[in-house]
């Protein structure tokens, strides 16, 4: 009876671990996607993943339904839809934890709290026109009066309107930003897609057809001119037409296609003021992503020596849809911990980057049949709040939250001690990183750089080589090469005057040898002159 009782119990408990197994393996199996990440040689290696699909909210979950109730205080309309259509843009707002999502197709911004509730809606500003197809957002407290402003990309109505939030219901225009009424500015149209503000009110909008970089504006409407553009892509067909049309006649150059840079598509702004870019055409690698200072000077500029690569490193074909995709970097969020996210437009992919742009995660996936949960089908904007990441789709029309993994969690731990330069703290955390994901490129840098501030540099060595560090490898070897030197210096002075005393012996005794010789040498060629 015993026997059997205990068997029972064995079996009991090996079907729980089975079933616990189970729903394991179904939670990763969840995961539309597998995360991967980039080695020294530009493959790409498995890694754990930093994120997993938390949930996925529809215009009905955060209450957009509110918006036709004629008894609710954001009552705009009977008809007003309670989906979103084709949203283009989503920011969020640190300081009051909301979100504000440009609803483009349904002609009006929708203000929400952190849960993705709706707390608010706008149609339009005071002066009684109504927003159309608004396709960029951004909001700021002025450091100059405290009052809060929204920057829209009125896209059809050709402005960008700068308005005080009064009311979750009422914005009262400040300014309005148009075509700008000069000679430099030579495009027909202006529709500006999306905008930001910095701290001293000057404005900044992304115009499609606009490719000398953003439009810039004062806060009185003044047009600055534009700022950061891209440079020109060089490729071989580039090259050779500049070539060209050294003999080429006027008729001839007439005919030939214009190499000028590509336009943004989307930028974000920094609390030091710093403006990232991102640049969506799929030819492009020049200027991909970059870092703008107040003068627009691009800080990551590949002039300087370094090596900054954005999204997937090569083209992948998708079987399924029978199509080639190439990196198209449509949006680019910077974290409040300085992280920066930028989302592929072509694979649904973001890529995460630390303070110096250093690849840290890959996560997320594209599916154009719109069945599966958490891929995406038009990756419009990714935004990030409290550790994790919102991704704004204009098909499925919905917003994707993903939230830290325990890997993710340690992960960014270790990369907020590292950046801060805090080596040796970060130590232990990097090596729980490594038990997690062996491969981990950084986590090598991480101890490599702990052991060579704690003077072990052999340690930091074989860090630094297993990363393929060559900068940092020949930095520690600097450090290892001058430590043996002190380490042993009584020894090596001690070898060398040995050394330097033995080449003078063997030198004197060289000679004297080539004296007895010579004496020898002479004494005989003597006695063979006599004997003559």
């Amino acid at each position: 009876m015993r026997i059997k009782n205990s068997f029972k119990k064995i079996l009991c408990a090996g079907l729980a671990a089975v079933a616990a197994m189970s729903m394991t393996l179904n939670a990763y199996a969840a995961e539309p996607y597998k995360s991967y990440i980039y080695d020294f040689w530009g493959d790409p290696i498995p890694s754990q993943n930093a994120y997993r699909i938390d949930k996925t909210v529809t215009g009905f979950d955060m209450g957009l339904d509110r918006l036709s109730d004629p008894a609710d205080p954001l009552f705009i309309g009977e008809k007003a839809s309670a989906r979103l259509a084709n949203s283009k843009d989503m920011f969020f707002d640190p300081e009051l934890k909301q979100f504000w999502v440009a609803d483009t197709d349904n002609n009006r911004i929708l203000r929400l709290d952190e849960k993705l509730k709706l707390v608010g809606a706008y149609t339009g500003a005071s002066d009684g026109k109504n927003f159309k197809a608004p396709s960029g957002v951004y909001v700021k407290r002025s450091v100059l009066d405290g009052k809060l402003y929204i920057y829209i990309a009125d896209y059809e109505n050709s402005r960008i309107v700068k308005a005080s939030v009064e009311s979750n219901t009422e914005l009262e225009l400040v300014k309005e930003y148009t075509r700008p009424e000069t000679d430099l500015y030579t495009v027909e149209t202006f529709n500006p897609s999306k905008v930001v503000a910095d701290k001293a009110e000057n404005v900044y909008a992304v115009c499609t057809s606009v490719n000398q970089g953003a439009v810039q504006f004062t806060k009185s409407g003044k047009f600055q001119g534009y700022f950061g553009a891209n440079r020109v892509e060089v490729t071989a067909a580039v090259i050779a037409q500049k070539l060209w049309r050294k003999f080429a006649s006027n008729e001839q150059i007439s005919g030939m296609t214009r190499n000028v840079p590509v336009e943004y598509a989307n930028f974000d702004i920094d609390d030091g003021g710093f403006i990232y870019t991102v640049t969506e055409a799929a030819n492009a690698t020049t200027d991909a992503v970059k870092k703008l200072n107040p003068a627009g000077y691009n800080i990551w500029n590949n002039s300087t020596g370094d090596t900054y690569i954005f999204g997937d490193m090569a083209s992948e074909y998708d079987a399924t849809a029978n199509q080639t995709y190439s990196t198209r970097l449509t949006d680019i969020c910077i974290s409040d911990n300085g992280l920066i996210n930028v989302l592929d437009f072509s694979t649904g992919r973001v890529f995460q980057y630390d303070r110096n742009a250093e690849l840290l995660c890959i996560f997320g996936t594209k599916n154009s049949t719109n069945d599966q949960r958490g891929s995406f089908s038009n990756p419009n904007a990714v935004e990030a709040y409290n550790n994790n990441i919102y991704v704004l789709d204009g098909s499925k029309n919905d917003i994707t939250i993903y939230s830290e993994t325990t890997f993710g969690s340690l992960m960014h731990e270790a990369i907020e001690l590292y950046d801060q330069g805090r080596y040796s703290e970060a130590k232990p955390i990097w090596e729980n990183v490594l038990a997690r994901d062996g491969g981990y490129p950084m986590a090598y840098m991480g101890l490599g750089k702990a052991a060579l501030n704690e003077g072990e540099y052999q340690k930091a060595l074989d860090y630094f080589e297993t990363a393929y560090a060559q900068k940092s490898y020949d930095r520690a070897f600097k450090y290892a090469r001058n430590e043996f030197i002190e380490e042993n210096f009584n020894i090596i002075v001690t070898v060398l005057v040995v050394l330097i005393v033995w080449l003078i012996v063997l030198s004197k005794l060289h000679k004297r040898k080539i004296y007895i010789v010579k004496g020898k040498l002479g004494k005989l060629f003597q006695k063979q002159k006599e004997g003559r």
